[in-house]
């Protein structure tokens, strides 16, 4: 009997113990078939490493290994747009993505493993953020469009990244001497408002701080390279650090090639069809001297217009001066023909009335000498018919009196003889005017692009 016994209690032992054993091989298998929540660990991490009683955004993070000194605070720039580069208002407009990053010993964190890389905010109220600001800002605008375009990065060892995009409106002081052929440097530059250097320092990222889209196109402008830089400034409460980016552009002439230089170029040689117009065509000479005088006005006005008074002299009001003077000299130059033309015509008048009054003159000896009146007892010598003082109008022509001066002198030279061919002063004066405009004119322009041409900007 208690055999039997023994063997019933044996059996219900060996029964139990396999229940339990595939009981915890049940649970092991369903622990290892349940995955880890990462999103549940990150939010018990954040509110652990940003609760109140761990972490205060008031205060400022240690220097690097806990150390007393100034938090280092590493920029780094992405231009994505550069617009509106006015010469008017001497400023610029850029879109960018502004990046901060810095080290905060507060915010450190398990990675499980190397799961966990970084944490996500999109609230940058949380943490510590640097008072920066852009120092040469006139107007800016954040980007909420469809959400607010700002994110905060933690990373396990610390490492807090932070990234903005922002519109941006900058003042860029130009030097316009030699506009249209010009460079200009605008910078953008920021720093901190409150923190001096003992407690806040930035510094550009090292390699590549600094990175522009590719394809940028500028409407009036080209971007030749940029230059990063520190600008740290003194003033009565103490030093404060500072950071800038210089962006050198080169104006593309070609827009005022087409638009400003050649048509001033027209214009004045249009000005010079006067000389090929007769003397005498007084309306048609007026009409275009005047018409390409107040062109030429209107255009150098509406130049003026569009760029900015300066006390100095541009590259571009030499040039419309000139051309204004050259169109002006074309009008001057009608004025001293029509004078020629009718001093021209009073002188052939006198030569006729001259010759008139020597053929009668010649008639009435002759009439005396037919009648035995005149012989060589009783010949007298006559009086001038024309007074003493009209001298100037009896003269021959320039070509005579030229003739008669070189007379025994060496030929006279060959442009004076082509000169001498034109009779009228009035001709002489447009023939002449034909050559010394054009010739001028392009001796002007070889001093002009030799001078602004070779000229260097202060360039960066």
């Amino acid at each position: 009997m208690m055999t039997k016994t023994a063997y019933i209690l044996a059996l219900l032992v060996v029964l139990s113990t396999c229940s339990l054993r595939q009981s915890g091989a049940n649970q092991q298998q369903n622990g290892a078939n349940k995955k880890v929540n990462f999103r549940e660990k990150e939010k018990q991490i954040l509110d652990k490493i940003l609760g109140p009683a761990h972490y205060d955004r008031r205060i400022r993070p240690s220097a690097a290994n806990g150390t007393d000194g100034p938090t280092i605070v590493d920029i780094n720039l992405m231009f994505r747009g550069i617009s509106d580069i006015s010469d008017n208002k001497m400023q610029f407009s850029v879109i960018l993505t502004f990046r901060e990053e810095w080290l905060d010993d507060r915010l450190k964190f398990e990675n499980m493993q190397g799961r966990m890389k970084y944490l996500t905010l999109n609230d940058p109220s949380k943490v510590w953020m640097p008072d920066l600001f852009f120092s040469n800002e006139r107007e800016g605008h954040f980007h909420n469009i469809i959400v607010p375009n700002v994110y905060v990065r933690i990373f396990p060892n610390g490492w807090v990244l932070y990234s903005i995009r922002i519109s941006l409106t900058l003042s860029c002081p130009m030097n316009l001497k030699l506009f249209p052929l010009d460079r200009q440097t605008c910078s953008l530059s920021m720093g901190s408002y409150g923190w001096t250097t003992e407690d806040l320092v930035f510094l550009w990222r090292a390699g590549d701080p600094v990175q522009v889209t590719q394809n940028l196109q500028l409407p009036r402008f080209a971007l030749e390279k940029f230059k990063t830089d520190s600008c740290n400034s003194k003033t009565n409460t103490g030093e404060y650090s500072c950071l800038k980016v210089d962006l050198l552009f080169r104006r593309e002439f070609s827009y005022y090639l087409i638009t400003i230089y050649i048509p001033c170029c027209m214009l004045v040689i249009v000005s010079w069809v006067s000389f090929w117009l007769d003397a005498n065509a007084v309306p048609a000479r007026v009409s275009l001297g005047v018409t390409t005088l107040l062109t030429m006005a209107t255009q150098t006005t509406g130049i003026n217009n569009s760029l900015p008074p300066v006390s100095y002299t541009k590259a571009i009001d030499v040039w419309t001066g000139v051309c204004l003077t050259f169109v002006f000299g074309a009008l001057l130059e009608f004025a001293l023909v029509n004078y020629a033309s009718r001093s021209d015509a009073h002188r052939e008048k006198m030569k006729k009335q001259r010759k008139q009054w020597e053929m009668e003159h010649q008639a009435a000896l002759d009439a005396m000498a037919a009648d035995g009146l005149l012989d060589d007892r009783n010949s007298f010598a006559m009086k001038p018919l024309v007074p003493a003082s009209t001298e100037v109008i009896f003269m021959e022509d320039g070509r005579d009196r030229g003739q008669q001066r070189n007379d025994g002198m060496p030929t006279e030279t060959c442009c004076r003889t082509w000169i001498g061919t034109y009779t009228l002063r009035s001709k002489r004066i447009d023939v002449i005017s034909r050559i010394i405009f054009p010739l001028v004119f392009a001796v002007f322009n070889m001093a002009y692009w030799s001078t602004y041409l070779n000229q260097d900007d202060d360039t960066i």
